[in-house]
């Protein structure tokens, strides 16, 4: 178990400079931080989450593709109670998603992002869960497209299709499994993929409103901030909740509570399964366990677009969310990290400051434990 705690505003100085320079620049109004190394839990805000709102540690975000881990991992939980296979055909658990090329593409394709139907990601985001699933099953294969060769990032319509195979499964809501196979077992706190009205009305004074920013200024996103959107439960980018949650998430898949999650399925999720693979997505080679983004060394010395930072191990794994926000862990420093800002300035200037965060985060981390120099790269 992992002890909770506010930082102390003496510490991850460096940390907490990057992110009021963000403000300062204009990419975000707020920010939100969870960092757990050696058993404690270092959780701190700055800023506004809202317009006249302070942002605290307990406020809920939007994580978008950050929060795409759970359902790897609530995968992992059904492949190891041998309800699923990683090499089951998606057309076994879904008739209609089959033909037009698409009868070879796995559970392992869908983890992997190398399952070739993009188009599915187009899909409005204020349609439910039927109609996205419907989409993704009627999205054709993409010309000259290898299932589990060529790699493309999906964003959103493989998901749906990897949730839908677990109600299919389980005869249960995505969200229930969630709460069952992953948030429960683990005490992340409250999360959700989908807040209804009269929740939202609750969580008013803790919400997160994000902006998109930049040189024409601050405006709120006119689809995420939508009531709409904000019911849908949308399993691959939708989570909202506390840096903290995630943070307790990455700590767990460090050290998972007995009886959880095998040795043996926990590598399988976190080990390289698609490695140098070109992205079509990314436009750059990115390098993927399942369902989690692992660091890929870049050609010509190129930053990896949403990495962990230069200090982060070889060995670190985790997720990012659309020019917002950070969650991963690494084992070779027992260290798991969670940060959400509240604006989306573009790609350019938001892989500068991912990048600026995560080098803070290591070196503030290796200035408190007393250590000469951030050792893994």
């Amino acid at each position: 178990m992992i002890d909770s705690q506010t930082a102390n505003p003496a510490l991850w100085l460096r940390t907490r400079s990057v992110l009021e320079s963000g403000r300062t620049q204009g990419l975000h109004s707020g920010a939100q931080v969870a960092i757990a190394f050696q058993g404690r839990m270092h959780s701190f805000a700055i800023g506004e989450s809202a317009p006249g709102l302070p942002m605290h540690a307990g406020c809920i975000g939007p994580w978008l593709s950050s929060g795409k881990p759970l359902t790897a991992v609530a995968i992992a939980r059904f492949v190891e109670g041998n309800k699923l296979d990683w090499d089951d055909p998606v057309s076994h658990w879904i008739p209609e998603f089959g033909g037009g090329g698409k009868d070879a593409i796995t559970l392992r394709h869908l983890l992997t992002h190398t399952g070739g139907f993009r188009d599915a990601d187009r899909t409005d985001p204020a349609l439910g869960w039927e109609d996205c699933v419907a989409a993704a099953c009627a999205s054709p294969m993409e010309p000259d497209w290898i299932p589990g060769e060529t790699a493309g990032y999906h964003a959103n319509g493989s998901w749906f299709i990897l949730g839908e195979i677990l109600q299919r499964v389980s005869g249960q809501r995505f969200t229930d499994i969630l709460q069952k196979e992953v948030i429960e077992p683990l005490q992340l706190g409250p999360g959700w993929f989908g807040v209804d009205p009269s929740q939202h009305a609750q969580l008013a004074s803790d919400w997160v409103v994000m902006d998109r920013t930049g040189r024409s200024g601050r405006t709120p996103d006119p689809v995420l901030n939508h009531p709409v959107v904000v019911s849908r439960c949308r399993p691959g980018s939708g989570l909202r909740t506390s840096a903290t949650f995630l943070c307790r998430f990455y700590s767990a898949l460090l050290c998972p509570p007995a009886g959880w999650l095998s040795e043996a399925t926990r590598r399988t999720l976190l080990q390289p399964q698609r490695v140098g693979k070109f992205d079509r997505t990314f436009m750059a080679p990115i390098d993927l366990g399942l369902g989690f983004i692992l660091p890929t060394p870049q050609p010509n010395g190129l930053t990896m677009p949403y990495g962990y930072g230069p200090h982060a191990s070889a060995r670190s794994f985790g997720h990012s969310g659309n020019q917002s926000s950070c969650a991963f862990a690494d084992p070779d420093r027992g260290l798991s990290v969670a940060w959400i800002t509240n604006g989306m300035p573009g790609e350019p200037q938001h892989q500068r400051r991912q990048q600026a965060i995560n080098t803070a985060i290591y070196e503030d981390l290796t200035s408190q434990s007393g250590t000469d120099a951030p050792p893994y790269g």
